[in-house]
């Protein structure tokens, strides 16, 4: 693949020190990075899933973050052309290079297609649920993010009770946002839910925003 980023220093340093210095960076902000890559990501939508695939490979592997963008934004434009066999395919990318902005971002993803196919949306969480890794397990928490009326509060809770004492901010984090996130459906389900369990301070108060 011959496509590059075209980005700037100065911008690479602020982003590199954003980001704690976990990656390298371009330099390209996301307004032009989309612009920049616009051609690239319709030209997917026209291409086998395979080669998709492999596009979406090939631009993970390169060096600076912006290119792991790219990647997840060309997964998310061919939502609709991913089975549910192909879209395993792309589970290992998100606790590679992990950190919140990239696995987030897949996350809406496998949120997205659990919205268009909800008969999957079981097989899809345990992908994530019970994971050794905790971006893994993030995903699996926030998985209904903006699911709202359809939001199956069983898996919530189990999603959330496996890591209720789990010693890590991402984590507690995740919880917090999937509660307030719900609560905005149903308050009274998030008020009982937080008084009737054991939450870390940082998921009751991240929780209870809208209460």
């Amino acid at each position: 693949m011959t496509f590059m980023l075209m980005g700037n220093s100065d911008n690479a340093v602020t982003m590199a020190t954003y980001m704690k210095h976990h990656f390298s960076f371009v330099g390209v902000k996301t307004p032009e990075r989309k612009a920049q890559s616009k051609a690239l990501l319709k030209a997917s939508l026209t291409v086998p899933l395979p080669e998709v695939l492999s596009q979406i490979d090939g631009l993970w592997q390169r060096e600076e973050r912006e290119y792991q963008y790219v990647a997840i934004d060309m997964a998310l434009i061919n939502l609709r052309r991913w089975s549910l066999e192909s879209l395993e395919q792309l589970v290992p990318y998100v606790n590679d290079k992990a950190w919140w902005d990239s696995v987030d971002a897949w996350r809406k993803l496998f949120q997205e297609y659990v919205k268009r196919h909800p008969e999957d949306r079981e097989t899809v969480f345990e992908w994530f649920y019970g994971q050794d890794d905790f971006w893994l397990r993030r995903v699996g928490i926030n998985l209904q993010l903006t699911a709202k009326a359809d939001t199956d509060t069983a898996m919530l809770t189990k999603a959330i009770l496996a890591d209720q004492a789990t010693d890590e901010f991402f984590i507690q984090k995740a919880i917090g946002w999937a509660l307030r996130d719900y609560a905005k459906t149903d308050p009274e389900w998030v008020r009982q839910f937080i008084a009737g369990h054991p939450l870390s301070s940082l998921a009751t108060r991240e929780g209870g925003k809208y209460l």
